[in-house]
């Protein structure tokens, strides 16, 4: 038996009053002095729940019935919302979603950083369903139930939830799962197939089927026609992320626009770009405001991926340096250069967890400096920001926790002040906090 939920879990149904949301989407209620996550619940309510796990010092719980609903609380319009894990928040208005990630975001400056910004921007919204343009999709072959499953993970399951549709991917791929299931238990080695990942660019959707097994010629037949009757690329990934290659058609290309910037940004169905774009464009343009580019000036942007705010820096700014730990993103980001016909701008190579002393950039000296680290932040990077000598920096986060706990690092060591924080609303319907915040000498 695990540590963790070592106490019996009471039988029956309980009442709660729900006080506030947690970090991870869950009411929180106190009953005799200890603090209880229920599933399901939202602030002000009252609820009937039922005990899921019990902690020494606190319990778990999932809401079975609601007795005062919440005026915040809605109807979620995906069916799959009670079982399928890849959502957490969809019985909370949208709006109501992003003040609450609002809220996250600043009581982990307050608790972490023990910092506070002067000013809180305004939340970036867009889409709110049909907005996530990558996913890796789980496939299994369910013997008890004699079926191919396909889907994200189920809510405190490690097993697959069994989707017919998705509404919050976007609806080439999230209206056609019944379609998708077909196709993979039509293979001979339909029970090898672990995961697809899918990329939907402007204007194509690629699929990558990474398969345990070869692939015989009826099952490349297959995916081919699949491909043919969808429109959709389709790529195999025999082994690692090193095997992926195209099946069909004959030749594929993956581009998105930025049309401020008159930019056209191609990537592979596996490199990392963002999930939402109809918040992308306007999370680029809020960083390049904030950081004020002037004609003269050199821009760092570290973590810079394939030059998703790289390129656009290169507009405004004099010259633009991009570092990246990923060679092959570096790669795609000196292609991206080319092929948009840009002259200003380099891109660097390095592991960022290490000190910078010895890259050729790191003396080169920058006005202003943008940060785009992954969950993990910058800590390291940021033990030096000081040595760079920028007047601006602006920190683009996934996680509030870790952007906190830089910003501590930036204002109470480095001579920085948090000047403008907000958050961003990249997955609406989870809990994940997209964040941006600006600090200046």
């Amino acid at each position: 038996m695990s540590r963790r939920n070592f106490k019996p879990v009471p039988a029956g149904t309980f009442p709660a009053v729900i006080g506030s949301l947690s970090h991870d989407g869950r009411g929180v209620a106190h009953i005799e002095g200890k603090t209880i996550f229920i599933e399901g619940a939202l602030p002000g309510e009252e609820v009937m729940f039922k005990y899921l796990a019990r902690h020494r010092h606190f319990d778990e719980g999932v809401s079975v019935e609601i007795k005062l609903p919440s005026p915040q609380r809605v109807a979620p319009q995906c069916k799959h919302f009670e079982i399928c894990g890849g959502c957490s928040l969809q019985h909370l208005d949208a709006h109501d979603q992003i003040l609450v990630k609002q809220k996250i975001l600043l009581e982990n400056f307050r608790r972490i950083g023990k910092v506070e910004p002067t000013e809180v921007l305004v939340p970036l919204t867009g889409d709110v369903w049909g907005y996530r343009r990558k996913a890796r999709l789980g496939c299994k072959y369910v013997i008890k139930k004699q079926k191919m499953v396909i889907g994200f993970r189920e809510k405190r399951s490690a097993f697959l939830a069994d989707l017919e549709t998705c509404e919050v991917l976007h609806p080439a791929i999230g209206q056609r799962l019944d379609e998708l299931r077909v196709l993979v238990h039509s293979l001979k080695i339909f029970d090898r197939i672990p995961q697809i990942e899918l990329a939907v660019s402007d204007t194509a959707t690629a699929l990558v089927f990474r398969h345990l097994d070869a692939l015989i010629e009826d099952d490349l037949a297959k995916l081919c026609d699949f491909g043919v009757k969808t429109g959709f690329h389709i790529y195999l990934q025999p082994k690692g992320p090193d095997s992926v290659h195209l099946l069909w058609p004959d030749h594929s290309e993956l581009s998105y626009r930025l049309s401020e910037f008159d930019l056209e940004l191609f990537f592979r169905p596996t490199d990392f770009t963002q999930v939402n774009y109809s918040i992308n464009p306007a999370m680029v343009s809020r960083a390049i405001q904030l950081l004020d580019i002037q004609p003269q000036d050199r821009v760092l942007d570290l973590f810079c991926g394939l030059g998703n705010f790289t390129l656009p820096l290169t507009r405004h700014a004099r010259h633009v340096v991009g570092v990246e730990g990923d060679e092959l993103l570096v790669k795609q980001g000196r292609e991206n250069a080319r092929r948009n016909g840009l002259v200003n701008v380099e891109f660097h190579g390095a592991n960022l967890t290490l000190a910078p002393h010895a890259q050729p950039w790191f003396g080169q000296g920058f006005d202003k400096i943008l940060l785009d680290p992954p969950r993990t932040g910058a800590y390291e990077i940021v033990q030096h920001i000081a040595e760079f000598g920028a007047k601006k920096i602006v920190y683009v986060a996934c996680d509030p926790a870790t952007l906190a706990r830089d910003a501590g690092v930036l204002v109470n060591e480095a001579g920085y002040r948090l000047v403008s924080a907000g958050v961003m609303d990249m997955f609406p319907h989870t809990t994940h906090v997209e964040s941006i915040a600006l600090f200046e000498r």
